[in-house]
């Protein structure tokens, strides 16, 4: 899987304008706020029509003009891949794969593939549970994009779920248990499923993380993940009956998948808690790394690397390990300060006001 070409018009700060990429390492160099990380932002907008900062999509299109438009070349599988997205400020926008036109979004999902690495993906360690189980899901679906619908039924479920708890207001009527019944078993199917998928990732997950943390940290250490659900120990169903009383007192739902958490120990203790701040980072990149690596190998292809000013973060020896054990495939890479050492670019594309051009 690689891109070849990347156009944009009207995205973030970007009029116009088209870039080329080399098959192995790009480079994008340039001062903060000149433009470097909405190229990576375009990128994986075309894997899953969302942003990797969590923008909204009025945010992605210039300011003053009516609409945006990423549209990007490359080649999957030995054919020619070409993305085209029109994004507005309301509404939805359009979206053809090879002059086809999609009717869903998720039917995007597996045409490009990419994997992100950022100066946030920190959060992945030492922040809230939220941020693993998007991790989580993420990768489900960008190893086998089905778990889209997984995860969207499991959305509805909970949002109407919700809305009938706190319609409830503290007292269950027989018409409100009669209901809830009904959504109870709608979220034990498909709870029950996400849960017994990212447990299953976990385990695959789990033998590559401390080979990845060893590589990019330099220290030989353990890392250890588990998927933790307490509630899998009895069934969601049977939880969901002994939560009843404090759902109802509370008017939202307490047990279930979308209150699970991935577990992280270094050599046995919390990352989160007793882990460095150099450890933690350590940790975050070994779970993109073997993220990526589970992918390839579910795949056959290599998701294309974006790494967004990762080096900013990282120290210089962290900086080369990541650099050495990057897996084959394209990467693009994005840097502020410059070069770090060990890096042997194809092509580097200097950005400035606005404009890519070679170095």
């Amino acid at each position: 899987m690689q891109l070849r070409q990347l156009w944009l018009t009207d995205f973030r700060s970007y009029p116009s304008t088209e870039l080329t990429f080399a098959p192995g390492l790009t480079a994008l160099l340039g001062a903060n706020g000149q433009g470097k990380t909405n190229v990576m932002e375009a990128v994986g907008y075309l894997a899953t029509l969302s942003s990797f900062r969590g923008a909204p999509n009025d945010a992605l299109v210039r300011a003053g003009a009516p609409m945006a438009i990423v549209r990007a070349e490359g080649e999957r599988e030995g054919r020619s891949l070409l993305i085209e997205a029109e994004i507005t400020t309301t509404g939805r926008g359009r979206v053809q794969v090879n002059k086809q036109r999609l009717t869903r979004a998720r039917d995007l999902l597996g045409a490009l593939r990419v994997s992100v690495f950022a100066p946030d993906d920190l959060e992945l360690v030492k922040g809230g549970p939220a941020e693993r189980r998007r991790y989580l899901d993420d990768t489900l679906v960008s190893r086998r994009p089905a778990f889209d619908a997984l995860r969207t039924d499991l959305e509805r479920v909970l949002k109407q779920r919700n809305a009938l708890l706190r319609q409830a207001g503290g007292r269950l009527t027989p018409e409100i248990e009669t209901t809830l019944v009904v959504w109870d078993s709608k979220l034990v199917e498909a709870g029950e499923a996400l849960a017994a998928a990212r447990s299953d990732l976990v385990a695959e997950l789990a033998p590559a993380l401390t080979e990845a943390y060893n590589q990019v940290a330099g220290a030989p250490a353990t890392v250890d993940a588990a998927y933790d659900a307490p509630w899998r120990s009895i069934g969601l169903a049977e939880a969901l009956l002994a939560a009843r009383r404090d759902e109802i007192r509370r008017g939202v739902s307490l047990v279930g998948p979308h209150r699970d958490d991935l577990r992280l120990t270094l050599n046995g203790l919390p990352a989160r808690t007793h882990a460095s701040q150099g450890e933690q980072r350590s940790v975050s990149l070994a779970l993109r790394l073997s993220a990526h690596r589970v992918v390839t190998e579910a795949t056959g292809s290599a998701p294309i690397l974006l790494l967004d000013d990762v080096f900013s973060e990282l120290d210089p020896d962290r900086s080369a390990a990541l650099l050495e054990h990057l897996p084959t495939g394209q990467t693009i890479l994005s840097s502020a300060a410059g070069l770090p050492p060990g890096a042997s670019p194809e092509l580097v594309l200097r950005v400035e006001h606005g404009a890519v051009h070679p170095a």
